[in-house]
């Protein structure tokens, strides 16, 4: 007569425990060290990214973090111009933001008109767009500004739609989650499913 594997019900109970035991502690270590998934929240990414996309974020990418860290605890990189990162939003640690890396450490940065411009010469940046025709003398003009080191300056390429670094200033390297690279999926529901934007790599 065959053996059984498990025993008596009790057995089974505990084979089945350390299986989502297991489990958990494996999708606990990919989230934390290897890939993050992030669903776009709202149109600061446009024509990038939009509301509803699903992205893969690589956490290989800047450095290592521990589960429930913010600080990186070991540097794999530095983020390059036209990054898309995932990060901490500065005036609040518990909600994540995604904006595109403009400046890096060292670089002089300064808006005209809408139109930025890098250590004194325009920045060709064929993501952006503007979608609207006023000229706000905040959003829109900035004096120069150099990139702290340790830090990067980020906007959202939805230029006329986006809170990022012109209102709240520079992000800390270190605090970067990591890059997004790839969109696994793209719906609002289950019958608004946009079939050509999945599989597509980011940059």
């Amino acid at each position: 007569m065959p053996e059984t594997l498990y025993q008596t019900p009790l057995h089974t109970f505990i084979e089945y425990v350390k299986i989502l035991v297991a489990a958990l502690i494996i999708a606990v270590l990919l989230r934390s060290f290897i890939i993050q998934p992030f669903i776009i929240p709202s149109e600061s990414m446009i024509n990038t990214l939009q509301v509803g996309d699903r992205l893969f974020v690589n956490k290989f990418s800047y450095g290592i973090h521990l589960p429930f860290v913010v600080k990186e605890i070991f540097s794999t990189g530095e983020p390059e111009l036209g990054d898309i990162v995932v990060f901490p939003f500065p005036q609040n640690k518990s909600e994540d933001y995604i904006k595109r890396v403009v400046g890096i450490p060292g670089d002089k940065l300064e808006m005209r008109d809408k139109k930025l411009f890098r250590n004194g010469l325009p920045l060709e940046e064929p993501y952006a767009i503007h979608t609207g025709r006023d000229i706000d003398p905040y959003r829109d003009n900035f004096l120069p500004k150099t990139v702290p080191p340790g830090k990067v300056f980020v906007l959202g390429d939805n230029r006329d739609n986006s809170r990022d670094s012109r209102y709240w200033g520079f992000v800390d390297k270190d605090e970067i989650h990591g890059r997004a690279f790839i969109i696994y999926w793209s719906s609002i529901n289950l019958t608004d499913i946009k079939w050509d934007r999945i599989g597509r790599l980011l940059r």
